[in-house]
């Protein structure tokens, strides 16, 4: 529930702020500007721990910092599968695997919304997934640099990857039981 309808918040311009580094971030990572690429992921990681950490302690949570969170979080998600993709870091069936997912929750939102229901509650899963992945793909661009620091970064990256990819589907399927009675429920009302 929103602590204020306040738009002008110092946690609503940080994630403002996010969202336009998602497009320097795509331009750095895109031209193989990694090291300027990881520190922008880092502001936008810095910045995401901030907004909300900030909002919840001066009771600054609102609808619009509610909305823009989770968008910052995907496009800078999406943004990062398709720039190391490009480039040839990560496969493209990651991605793949990844947007279907997207899909797939899309899809059971919007059946949701059908019936009068406006999303599910967010599950300790679904966040373990996203951090998983927030981590894995600035770790995976990190083990690109020669010597040791590559070498250690790139092992622990995919295992980041590995555990967010497996998470983000098993919140969905976790989202879909959460929605099945509902559905079910309207389905037998009508």
């Amino acid at each position: 529930m929103p602590d204020t309808d306040r738009v002008l918040t110092l946690p609503n311009a940080l994630s403002v702020l996010r969202l336009l580094g998602v497009p320097l971030f795509l331009w750095l990572i895109l031209r193989g500007d990694d090291g300027w690429a990881l520190v922008t992921l880092a502001l936008s990681g810095i910045t995401d721990y901030l907004d909300g950490k900030i909002a919840r302690h001066f009771h600054l949570v609102s609808r619009v910092g509610q909305l823009l969170d989770p968008i910052a979080d995907r496009l800078y998600i999406v943004s990062t599968l398709l720039g190391m993709a490009w480039r040839d870091i990560i496969p493209w069936w990651i991605v793949w695997v990844l947007l279907l997912r997207e899909l797939f929750m899309a899809g059971l939102l919007l059946a949701l919304k059908r019936v009068g229901q406006i999303g599910i509650p967010v599950h300790f899963v679904g966040k373990g997934a996203t951090l998983n992945l927030l981590y894995a793909f600035p770790v995976i661009l990190l083990g690109q640099v020669p010597g040791t620091v590559g070498a250690w970064a790139l092992p622990i990256g995919w295992a980041f990857a590995w555990w967010g990819i497996v998470l983000y589907w098993v919140a969905a399927a976790l989202y879909a039981v959460q929605a099945a009675p509902l559905l079910r429920q309207t389905r037998r009302a009508a």
